[in-house]
């Protein structure tokens, strides 16, 4: 244990005696540290966080491609049920996520659930660049202001803004992969049968749909068309992002208050990471459905595609694709606490290890 430690655990055992509930306010501000248990037991649990230049940047990185990749292959179903359910007029094609997701392992397969997965897996690079911004913007709005609420807030906006710029050209392309099949007349492009592409050349046969994709949107409507419903998502993912962390931190320290002091730390933050999820997808989720509208169907409007769709399924099309959506964001949120944290202590330096408390 440091030196910093040990003042802090001083001050902490001297703060019981006194029954100085301030104590829990001072340290989460400015240490970063969440105390836990009863102020009665003196059972106190301290966790402190892991600094980003303490990290082994390629350890890092290495491992949590592997991680993301995992837990998108798991959730990728529900990520195309999703943008079906958000597009499809009305209860056209399926009537809610268990009978989309019935439908489409009846009719086009186990692959008919991964249409588009692929390409989809280009979005690791913003993954990346968004867990970096996150960190780094963190740390400088700390040198401001000491209040995690508001490091959460900037952090996660500015991450999702970097994130994006880089996603939604991925998004583009892969939103119209998953429409293809039962969904492919809700598409405004459709690719040519396996046949014709594999007639051409078996070098071009990978990521051929991808390619046959990809030049549609390019000849119909340029450079601009891999942008289209920008600003849709980052209306929607900015504030998304936004709203996630400080819920997280939130019910993460309401669950510290009422857990008894044996529960480990570890389980609450797994607990708390769905909740913010769930919490941050139900509001978010009406301008989810206004961007994959936009990117899909081609709208140019945002306000036009949201009094479309208010005109068409009322205000019960809001929440179109939310319970795919919550179910898609609760192994991601668990990834993102517990793998994040873990993955953050694998990743330690070396000469690190012997001076971190988990």
């Amino acid at each position: 244990m440091d030196l910093e430690d040990t003042q802090i655990r001083a001050g902490l055992e001297q703060a019981l005696k006194q029954g100085l509930t301030q104590w829990r306010t001072l340290l989460t501000s400015r240490h970063g540290v969440v105390l836990r248990g009863t102020m009665d037991s003196g059972d106190l649990l301290l966790q402190t966080n892991r600094k980003w230049e303490d990290l082994d940047k390629r350890k890092f990185y290495s491992l949590g491609v592997f991680m993301t990749l995992t837990t998108r292959a798991t959730v990728y179903p529900f990520s195309l049920i999703r943008t079906r359910l958000q597009v499809q007029k009305g209860k056209s094609l399926y009537s809610g996520t268990a009978d989309a997701f019935c439908k489409i392992l009846k009719s086009e397969g186990v692959c008919g659930l991964y249409r588009g997965f692929m390409v989809n897996t280009f979005t690791l690079i913003s993954g990346q660049a968004y867990i970096t911004t996150y960190e780094l913007v963190r740390k400088y709005v700390s040198n401001y202001s000491q209040d995690n609420m508001v490091k959460s807030i900037v952090a996660g906006g500015s991450a999702s803004l970097v994130a994006q710029t880089i996603t939604v050209p991925i998004d583009i392309v892969s939103q119209h992969l998953m429409m293809q099949g039962q969904g492919d007349h809700l598409s405004r492009f459709k690719v040519r049968s396996k046949m014709m592409l594999a007639a051409q050349s078996k070098s071009r046969w990978t990521f051929g749909q991808t390619r046959d994709i990809t030049v549609q949107i390019f000849a119909e409507d340029g450079f601009r068309g891999f942008y289209r419903g920008y600003v849709a998502s980052l209306l929607t993912y900015i504030p998304n992002s936004a709203l996630w962390w400080p819920f997280y931190h939130c019910y993460a320290e309401q669950l510290s208050y009422l857990a008894p002091s044996s529960c480990p730390h570890l389980l609450l933050q797994a607990i708390a990471g769905p909740m913010a999820a769930a919490t941050a997808s139900t509001i978010t989720n009406p301008m989810d459905v206004v961007r994959a509208r936009v990117q899909v169907q081609g709208h140019s409007s945002v306000i036009g595609t949201f009094k479309q769709l208010m005109a068409e399924d009322g205000v019960w099309g809001l929440t179109k694709g939310l319970s795919a959506r919550v179910i898609s964001s609760t192994p991601t949120s668990v990834l993102i606490v517990v793998g994040y944290e873990t993955l953050k202590r694998l990743s330690l330096r070396a000469e690190l290890i012997d001076t971190r408390h988990w």
